[in-house]
C-alpha cells in the first residue's frame, strides 16, 4: 500500500570479523616484494618454518624420505625441508597458485630451485597430492584451522591415497574442550572470531578421530607441540589395506554384537504382534 512503511526483517550477526578468502586472494609484484605474501599466512616466517623442520626430525625424518606439504603456500617451511631432503623428494600442495608461485620466485634461491622440480607442485582445491609416488610423511600445517570437517574427510581420504603403509600424516588444529557448546564464537584479537561450522574453525579431538574412521589411518592425538598459536598435532599413521580391512571387520562385529539385544527385542515383538493380529487360518 503507498505510503505503508513495510517491517524488516532482522539482521543478527553474533559475530563480527573479516572470514579469509583464502584461495582466490591473487598477490601482485608490488605486493609480493613488499612481502604480503608472508603476512597472510600468519607471519613468523623466520622461526615457524624451521620450527616444523626439527619437529619432523625429532618424530625420525631422514633426508631420504619424501615429504608432502599439504598448503605450502610460500615455504615458509618448504624451503627448510627442500635443503634437508635429497633433491626432488619434497612435494607441496596448496589451494592458492598465487601463494605458491610467489614463494617458488623470490623465496628460494637458485640452487633450492634445482632441489625442487616445479612438477613436484600443484596448485588444487581438493588435497590433489598425487605425484605418482609414496611418501613417507604428508603434513598439513594450518589448513584444518581454514576448512570444514568434511574437508578434512576429503583430506584424509585422498591423502591416504599417496603415504606409503607405515608413514604418518601430521595435521595441526585448535582443539576446545569437549565441554564446550557446539555454538561457542571464539573471539580473536586479529577480528577473525573461531567457529565449528565455519572459517576460522575450531573442533573438538574427537572430530578428526571421525574424519579418520573413513579411510585407513590410526588417529593419534599428540597435542601441545610449541606452535606459537597454540595449534595442537594429530598424528595419522597410514595402516596397511590388510589391517583397515581387520579393523572394519572388528568394527561391524562390535556393532552386530551391539545391536544383537535390540533385533532380539524386536524379533520378539513382531511375533507377539503377529500372534495377536494375524488369522492363523
Amino acid at each position: 500500500m503507498t505510503g505503508t512503511t513495510r517491517p524488516t526483517v532482522e539482521h543478527r550477526v553474533e559475530a563480527a570479523g573479516e572470514q579469509p578468502d583464502y584461495s582466490g586472494r591473487e598477490f601482485s609484484p608490488e605486493e609480493v616484494e613488499a612481502g604480503a605474501h608472508r603476512d597472510f599466512i600468519g607471519g613468523v616466517w623466520d622461526s615457524h618454518g624451521q620450527r616444523q623442520l626439527d619437529y619432523q626430525v625429532g618424530r625420525g625424518l631422514q633426508p631420504h624420505h619424501r615429504v608432502l606439504d599439504i598448503g605450502c603456500g610460500p615455504f615458509r617451511a618448504g624451503r627448510h625441508f627442500v635443503d634437508y631432503l635429497e633433491p626432488g623428494h619434497y612435494y607441496g600442495i596448496d589451494a592458492n597458485r598465487s601463494l605458491i608461485q610467489a614463494g617458488y620466485d623470490v623465496e628460494l634461491s637458485d640452487a633450492q630451485r634445482d632441489r625442487l622440480p616445479v612438477t613436484n607442485l600443484r596448485a588444487n582445491d581438493r588435497f590433489d597430492g598425487d605425484f605418482g609416488v609414496l611418501v613417507d610423511v604428508a603434513m598439513a600445517q594450518s589448513v584444518f584451522t581454514h576448512v570444514s570437517l568434511n574437508h578434512i574427510r576429503l583430506c584424509l581420504h585422498r591423502t591416504a591415497k599417496v603415504v606409503r603403509p607405515g608413514g604418518s600424516f601430521y595435521a595441526t588444529f585448535f582443539e576446545r574442550p569437549a565441554t564446550t557448546p557446539v555454538d561457542t564464537i571464539i573471539p580473536s584479537k586479529k577480528g577473525k572470531p573461531f567457529f565449528t561450522e565455519k572459517n576460522v574453525f575450531w573442533y573438538y579431538r574427537d572430530d578428526l578421530a571421525w574424519a579418520a574412521s573413513f579411510g585407513p589411518w590410526e588417529y593419534r592425538y599428540i597435542g601441545e607441540w610449541g606452535h606459537p598459536a597454540h595449534q595442537k598435532m594429530a598424528q595419522f599413521v597410514r595402516l596397511t589395506d590388510a589391517e583397515a580391512a581387520r579393523r572394519a571387520r572388528a568394527a561391524q562385529a562390535g556393532q552386530a554384537s551391539a545391536l544383537g539385544p535390540q533385533v532380539k527385542r524386536f524379533v520378539r515383538r513382531g511375533r507377539r504382534w503377529a500372534a495377536r493380529h494375524l488369522d492363523p487360518g
